[in-house]
């Protein structure tokens, strides 16, 4: 009956990734190490590989329905995913898992401080960052810049082999802070750039190590496939400010967990 949990465990990872754009991993991991027991980096190689397939192909749709899509932009960054991948997996299986775990909470906590603008607040040349930034978004805007999300790619990809995000956790704050996305359409881009099998060098890693669980996975992925539909749904729906807001709080709490689980 276990199948059953791994099946509403994706559901739920699915919505929130439709919803955010961060791939699901961010519920995956937490919830397989308290839920199932599972050690980290199984935790990791599980959730990577439920993300392997499109799941959230749908949620894709979706948001490229509602014109909040931008293609050319999505296939860049997963170029950069695929690269940073090999790396951030190399890292993972040779660093101790409770340093990996508390890493993976400070990232959190500086990720979702940055949405409450509070460090914007105490940037004293706030306006010619804003200015420097909005030439950058330009340049990106006129397709100058590929390399730019390529490099958003890479960072995100050893996050992601890293911790067993897909992500886009990294992605969307890096497209709103730098480039100047809309929180939908930052999301929306960074959910396509997951539906590609980005994460396939760390899992591969992760397997060769011996913390690959196939069962977990697949039921989790079919769980997925529904909750991301659903997922991107509400997040179109939902207000950009309270959007942006709402994922920040969900941030603050998951690494709360995290540092909690690891003490």
């Amino acid at each position: 009956m276990d199948f059953l949990y791994f099946i509403l465990l994706g559901i739920v990872a699915g919505v929130l990734s439709g919803m955010f754009g961060i791939g699901g991993g961010i519920v995956m991991v937490p919830s397989l190490i308290v839920i199932f027991g599972m050690d980290i980096l199984d935790a990791n190689a599980v959730s990577l590989t439920a993300m392997l397939l499109p799941v959230g192909v749908f949620g894709v749709i979706s948001y490229y329905k509602a014109g909040m899509l931008n293609i050319r932009e999505s296939l860049a960054v997963a170029l950069g995913l695929f690269i940073g991948s090999f790396a951030g997996g190399e890292i993972a299986v040779n660093i101790n898992e409770n340093v990996l775990a508390k890493l993976y909470a400070l990232i959190l906590i500086y990720i979702a401080l940055s949405y409450f603008d509070i460090f914007a607040l105490l940037k004293k040349k706030k306006k010619s960052v804003a200015g420097q930034n909005s030439e950058l978004s330009k340049t990106v805007k006129s397709g100058g810049a590929f390399w730019a999300f390529v490099l958003v790619g890479v960072g995100a990809g050893i996050f992601a082999g890293l911790f067993g995000k897909g992500g886009g956790i990294v992605i969307v704050p890096l497209l709103i802070g730098i480039f100047h996305y809309d929180t939908k359409t930052a999301v929306a881009t960074s959910l396509a750039a997951l539906q590609l099998p980005v994460g396939l060098p760390s899992i591969i890693i992760y397997a060769n190590d011996g913390h690959l669980n196939l069962y977990a996975a697949a039921f989790i992925a079919l769980g997925m496939i529904v909750g991301t539909l659903f997922g991107s749904r509400m997040g179109i729906k939902l207000p950009s400010k309270m959007f942006k807001k709402v994922y920040a709080l969900f941030l603050v709490a998951v690494a709360i967990f995290m540092v909690y689980k690891y003490l």
